[in-house]
C-alpha cells in the first residue's frame, strides 16, 4: 500500500511524538515546514495535561501553528538564562547517513539553529525524500543567511570555496525583491559540485578538488564576514554535548523519523542501525 507524502510525514511525526515527547517537560522548541503540522497535531491530541508546556518557535509560520493548536507559545529570548529545552521537533530538507542535515529551505535557519543548538534533544521528522546517504544528492543546495550589506562579498568567497553558483533567494514576487527573513537578512542558496562526505577521511573534505566533507564546509563558510548561519547542522548532537560536560552546541539530531511510502517509518539514530516502525505489524519494529 503507497500512502501520499502527507500521510507519510503524519505518520513519521506520530511516531516521534510517541517516542520523545514528555508531558512533564518545561520548553518544547516547535521548528517550522510542512511536516511539523503534524507534529503539533500529535501534541495536541495528547490525552495528558499539557497546559504548562511552553513552546519555543522557530519563526513566525511556527508561532501560528503554536498558537492555532491552542498551545502555549514562548520566544526564545524570554528563556530564562541558562534554561534549556527538553526537545526540540523540527524537519530537514536533507539528511544523510550520519545525521548530518540540510535545513534552511523555509528560510528560517538562524531560529532554527539557535533552537536546536539549545534542546537537550534535536528530533528531526521528514518524508522519505529527505533520506539520503550524503548532503547535496537531492537536495542541490546549502541554505546561508547573510547581511544584505554583504551578500556579494559573501557570493565571491562561496566561489573561491568551490561552489558553483550562489544565488540571492527572490521573494515569492520576484519584483518585490529578496526574500527576507525574520531577522531582515537574505538568503544565499549555494550550489557545490559533489554531495558531501559524511566526515573528512585524511586529506579528503578540505575543498581539494571540489571534495568537502560537511563540517569543514559549514566552518568555512560560517567563517565567512557577513554571514549569520549556515543551513548545515552537523557536528555533535545533544547527548554528545551533555557527555562533553556542555549545555549547549548540538547541531545534530539525535534520531530523525522518516515517513515512507509503505506507511512504515524509518527511524535513524547516532551510532545505531536503521530500525523500521510499522503499525499493521504485530511487533512494529522490525
Amino acid at each position: 500500500m503507497r500512502v501520499s507524502i502527507e500521510e507519510a510525514k503524519e505518520t513519521a511525526a506520530r511516531k516521534a511524538v510517541e517516542d520523545h515527547f514528555d508531558p512533564a517537560a518545561r520548553y518544547i522548541g516547535i521548528g517550522s515546514g510542512s511536516t511539523i503540522v503534524f507534529v503539533v497535531k500529535a501534541i495536541k491530541e495528547r490525552k495528558e495535561d499539557i497546559s504548562k508546556i511552553l513552546f519555543v518557535p522557530t519563526g513566525y509560520q511556527s508561532r501560528q501553528v503554536i498558537i492555532n493548536a491552542g498551545l502555549q507559545p514562548f520566544q526564545f529570548d524570554s528563556l530564562p538564562r541558562g534554561a534549556v529545552l527538553d526537545v526540540a521537533f523540527d524537519g530537514a530538507d536533507e539528511v544523510d547517513e550520519e545525521l548530518n542535515c540540510i535545513k534552511g529551505g523555509g528560510a528560517c535557519l538562524y531560529q532554527e539553529k539557535l533552537v536546536a543548538t539549545h534542546a537537550r534533544k534535536f528530533i528531526c521528522v521528514a518524508d522519505h525524500r529527505k533520506l539520503q546517504k550524503r548532503l547535496l544528492s537531492l537536495w542541490k543546495t546549502i541554505p546561508i543567511e547573510a547581511e544584505p550589506l554583504a551578500v556579494h562579498s559573501v557570493i565571491d568567497t562561496l566561489t573561491a570555496l568551490g561552489a558553483n553558483e550562489a544565488i540571492i533567494r527572490s521573494g515569492a514576487m520576484e519584483k518585490t525583491g529578496p526574500l527576507k527573513t525574520d531577522q531582515d537578512n537574505f538568503i544565499i542558496d549555494a550550489k557545490f559540485p559533489h554531495p558531501l562526505l559524511p566526515r573528512a577521511a585524511s586529506t579528503e573534505g578540505t575543498g581539494e578538488n571540489g571534495q568537502w566533507d560537511v563540517e569543514s564546509l559549514a566552518k568555512e563558510i560560517k567563517q565567512i564576514e557577513g554571514v549569520l548561519s549556515v543551513g548545515l547542522f552537523s557536528g555533535m548532537n545533544g547527548y554528545e554535548v551533555e557527555k562533553a560536560g556542555k549545555k549547549t552546541g548540538g547541531q545534530k539530531p539525535v534520531a530523525a523519523y522518516f515517513g515512507m511510502e509503505d506507511g512504515s517509518v524509518v527511524i535513524r539514530k547516532a551510532g545505531e542501525e536503521d530500525t523500521v516502525f510499522d503499525k499493521q505489524d504485530e511487533g512494529g519494529m522490525k
